[in-house]
């Protein structure tokens, strides 16, 4: 009996792998950087870690999650609520729409379909800020934002793909 239950979670943890990295991955994007202007460029890592296990593990990251760790997003950040969701909603739904297509390539093809997907993302969060505004919104931080978090993409695509590989294989 008692072997079971450790088993059950082990197994229960491992399954939670997904949420709980992307979950670490947000907390770490919030941290403050003792940098002038940061907050304004800091990455969304957590798109990384969406990205990520949306193509390769779509059943230990539901769509619920992704919905309730953008709240989680919008309520530590400050940002209008519902706008994190909406952006990671429709960056999510995009990914199970492709997965197949995922699935098959090469690194250089995922790095690729991210840049895309990280684009359309933060071009939602800023069109969603203009609105609000009433008024253009600078879009340089939004540009140096993409850039940087399209830079981020490989080593933390990496790191999860370790993790993937020791934890949920």
């Amino acid at each position: 009996m008692a072997v079971g239950v450790w088993n059950r979670l082990d197994q229960t943890a491992r399954n939670m792998l997904p949420s709980g990295i992307t979950v670490l991955l947000l907390l770490v994007g919030m941290a403050p950087v003792p940098l002038a202007g940061w907050s304004q460029v800091s990455p969304p890592y957590m798109l990384v870690s969406i990205f990520y296990w949306a193509v390769h593990r779509p059943d230990l990251l539901r769509p619920s999650l992704v919905f309730l760790i953008g709240v989680l997003a919008d309520l530590l950040g400050g940002t209008p609520l519902g706008l994190t969701p909406l952006a990671l909603m429709l960056s999510y739904w995009l990914l199970l729409t492709q997965r197949r297509f995922f699935l098959g390539t090469s690194f250089l093809m995922l790095w690729l379909g991210f840049t895309l997907v990280a684009a359309g993302y933060l071009l939602v969060q800023w069109l969603t800020f203009c609105v609000i505004q009433a008024s253009l919104v600078e879009p340089k931080p939004v540009v140096v934002q993409a850039l940087l978090t399209v830079a981020l993409f490989p080593p933390l695509a990496a790191l999860m793909q370790k993790l993937h590989r020791s934890y949920l294989s």
